[in-house]
């Protein structure tokens, strides 16, 4: 068996000087199964290419009639070449014929070949073709035989992708790898964009694949390992990593991962065959994934996930690229696409040059999704399995509306696209003609429409839609940019370019709101099993007063003498917020005392998203200057359904009855107290969830920007009494008859209005 030890060292030696030698591409291929015959002691090699159609086209042969080559053809799944592709799994048999899928090709000329091996050909888990042996005798080929056939797949693969390739390929055909793909997840935001694909955690590129000596690289990989087992375990031993939480979880599977046996053999045996280390996970990875991709169980999918980052890990430490986000330069239509990534990563990107953003997890109202859109990105999420499936530089289309992502799209998707965005200018274009009319429906109801911000370089936008100012200025965004604690005068410099970006119209400020999953690196806390329902927001600006003291002072000197509105976030009882006022108080009087110019009208408002708030609201309102409703916090508290989990998320309609309810409640307290009231969720970004808020009796309505115009168009068509009596009626009655997104949708239609 001295062929099965040293027969894959030097096929791989072959083969690299094949690929190097100024040979056309046909005549290399021919050239690589005619070493690959040799090599195996065999009768036959063929290589098979599987083509954008689902076709398995003969590219090259050994031993066959070559006339067949470029003309015989075996369709996913037909014949044993095509059970290895749509299975991912090698394939030995010692008399082909025997085997139920054999399907015979007479234009090849194989009948007299019995033994049969035959490999995927994969690259990131995909099946890019097949690669086979056959022998006229019968035989059983070994364990060692099938990984050097593996082994020598990788390097196939590898082929494939390169340009050079590309003149085997007949017109108007081409192969898997390249195809149209259509990813069909939830849209985050609405818009279309097309641009190029940039991998926000890209594939380490494997550029050295043949081992010049084995020995060398299995001291690579053992030294590799031993480094990330240790890194592992680093990050384990940290303290706020000591109780339960998900990253415990996940950091756990990791160390599992990296010491299990079968996997650290399989590398080696990868490695003894002539790959490179880097080779070696690659290839191992390769064939793991496409295995775990073809499973039903979910298990085994989400634990796919771990296993790709693990090999990551490896190979990043192996080529010695630590990997920068957003340091790199981006295409004109950069459009990101990621496992998930937080707000403050998307934040580290040229958002010049951003067109769209596109995840594989996440939910529409997590909050790397409401960056996205109030960055103006378009925003898809749950689009499964699409890393893996792009490169660098892939043509990409994201059509948020629908949630639809067309990868390396045709030229007739590509064209419709082109004809979409025109009309979506025009859209823009008509929503820019009534810019500066009221907000008032046809029955005379005024509404006021504001924008949720968090950037300065959204504040201009307020020109563009016409908004009567900003309900929602997000602090935090300015801390989670930040690589440490912005300081005071930082803070002022922000606040008060904000100030002077909205001019005379209002803007609110919400003060620090982190925690949960808005990580500020700098502020590292013990992980949390629900960090949701744990220590953030107000709790964590409570608890440490110098960070709240040092932000409400920078928000009083950012004023300047005029006028100021703060909100407190996530009050769950109404001390909390009374704790808050004292703090606002003493800073007023610590300028008044400094002699320095304190705001002529203060005030202080409360953000309603916690559910217990809403039966002490007797107790709040009245401390109150004004209010405002988070109904992304608040939903998910009320349905105790994560906002960010897409398995239950989607299970409850944040306008069914009970929400709507739990709403009107505090409508109705505020009118009753006086205290002016404000949406500041996502929810009065929706034509039809802003039409439930109107028919409750909600009259402010702050949003993203690009939602101001057709929000508008739907009031400036609405005759709203109508639809307050029917609401209510339903709300009063409560039967199981219609929903009310049921009840709306037909008063949309009654009225003719766009949603």
């Amino acid at each position: 068996m001295a062929t099965a030890i040293s027969g894959p060292r030097v096929l791989l030696r072959q083969l690299r000087e094949t690929m190097a030698e100024p040979l056309a591409s046909q005549d290399r291929l021919d050239k690589i199964v005619d070493l690959i015959a040799e090599n195996m002691h065999a009768d036959v090699c063929s290589f098979y290419v599987l083509r954008d159609d689902g076709a398995l086209e003969l590219f090259a042969t050994h031993g066959l009639k070559p006339e067949s080559v470029h003309m015989t053809t075996l369709r996913l799944g037909e014949g044993l070449v095509g059970l290895i592709a749509a299975e991912a799994e090698p394939l030995s048999l010692e008399n082909a014929r025997t085997h139920p899928s054999f399907a015979y090709r007479p234009e090849t000329g194989e009948d007299p070949f019995t033994a049969f091996l035959g490999v995927p050909v994969l690259r990131a888990g995909q099946t890019l073709g097949v690669l086979v042996v056959q022998n006229r005798d019968r035989r059983i080929f070994g364990e060692d035989e099938i990984e050097a056939m593996l082994t020598t797949a990788t390097i196939l693969a590898e082929m494939i992708a390169t340009s050079d390739f590309d003149s085997l390929i007949k017109p108007g055909q081409d192969i898997d790898l390249r195809r149209p793909r259509t990813f069909n997840g939830t849209g985050f935001s609405d818009g279309i964009a097309l641009g190029q694909v940039v991998l926000h955690d890209p594939r380490v590129v494997v550029a050295n694949f043949i081992a010049e000596d084995t020995e060398q690289e299995l001291r690579r990989l053992a030294a590799a390992l031993d480094t990330m087992r240790v890194s592992i375990d680093d990050m384990l031993s940290h303290g706020d990593m000591q109780s339960f939480s998900d990253h415990r979880e996940i950091l756990e599977s990791y160390r599992m991962f990296a010491h299990d046996r079968g996997w650290v053999d399989r590398l080696t045996e990868a490695i003894d065959n002539g790959l490179t280390a880097e080779a070696a996970v690659e290839r191992v990875q390769n064939d793991t994934r496409a295995r775990m991709m073809r499973s039903t169980d979910p298990y085994i999918k989400d634990r796919l996930h771990d296993l790709d980052d693990l090999a990551n890990r490896l190979l990043r430490i192996l080529t010695g690229d630590g990997h920068a986000v957003g340091t790199k330069e981006l295409p004109e239509n950069a459009i990101l696409v990621a496992r998930n990534m937080g707000p403050a990563e998307l934040l580290e990107y040229d958002r010049s040059r951003l067109r769209g953003i596109v995840l594989e997890e996440g939910g529409a109202t997590a909050h790397v999704a409401i960056i996205a859109r109030s960055l103006g990105l378009v925003a898809v999420g749950q689009a499964e399995n699409i890393v893996s499936m792009c490169e660098p530089g892939d043509d990409i289309i994201v059509d948020g509306p629908t949630g639809t992502v067309h990868l390396r799209p045709t030229p007739d998707v590509e064209q419709t696209y082109v004809d979409k965005v025109r009309l979506t200018a025009k859209r823009r274009a008509h929503y820019l003609e009534f810019r500066d009319k009221p907000a008032i429906t046809r029955d005379g109801i005024e509404i006021t429409l504001l924008h949720n911000s968090g950037l300065v370089a959204d504040l201009p936008m307020l020109d563009d839609t016409g908004a009567a100012g900003v309900g929602l200025f997000r602090t935090e965004l300015q801390f989670m940019i930040a690589s440490k604690l912005p300081r005071l005068n930082e803070q002022v410099e922000l606040y008060r370019e904000a100030i002077r970006l909205t001019g005379d119209r209002p803007i609110v400020f919400r003060l620090l709101d982190i925690g949960g999953d808005k990580v500020i690196p700098y502020l590292r806390s013990a992980a949390e099993e629900n960090p949701a329902m744990g220590w953030r927001s107000l709790r964590l600006a409570l608890d440490r007063p110098g960070l709240l003291r040092i932000q409400i002072r920078a928000l009083l000197q950012a004023a300047n003498g005029g006028p100021l509105k703060i909100l407190v976030p996530m009050v769950t009882d109404a001390w909390e917020f009374r704790q808050t006022r004292v703090v606002v108080n003493k800073e007023v009087e610590r300028l008044r005392h400094a002699g320095e110019k304190v705001p002529e009208k203060l005030e202080l408002g409360a953000m309603i998203e916690v559910p217990s708030l809403l039966w002490e609201l007797d107790r709040l309102l009245p401390q109150v200057d004004f209010v405002s409703i988070g109904s992304n916090d608040l939903v998910m508290f009320l349905t105790a359904a994560d906002r960010a989990n897409p398995r239950v998320s989607k299970s409850y309609d944040p306008i069914a009855l009970p929400r709507l309810r739990a709403l009107r409640h505090i409508v109705d307290m505020s009118r009753r107290y006086g205290v002016p009231l404000t949406m500041c969720g996502e929810l009065a970004g929706k034509p039809v969830e802003a039409l439930a808020l109107m028919s409750i009796g909600m009259t402010r309505l702050s949003m993203s920007p690009p939602s101001i115009g057709p929000i508008k168009e739907v009031i400036l068509g609405l005759e709203l009494e109508p639809v307050r009596k029917s609401v209510s009626a339903a709300l009063l009655d409560g039967s199981d008859g219609v929903g009310i997104r049921e009840l709306l949708l037909d008063w949309t239609e009654r009225q003719n209005l766009s949603v």
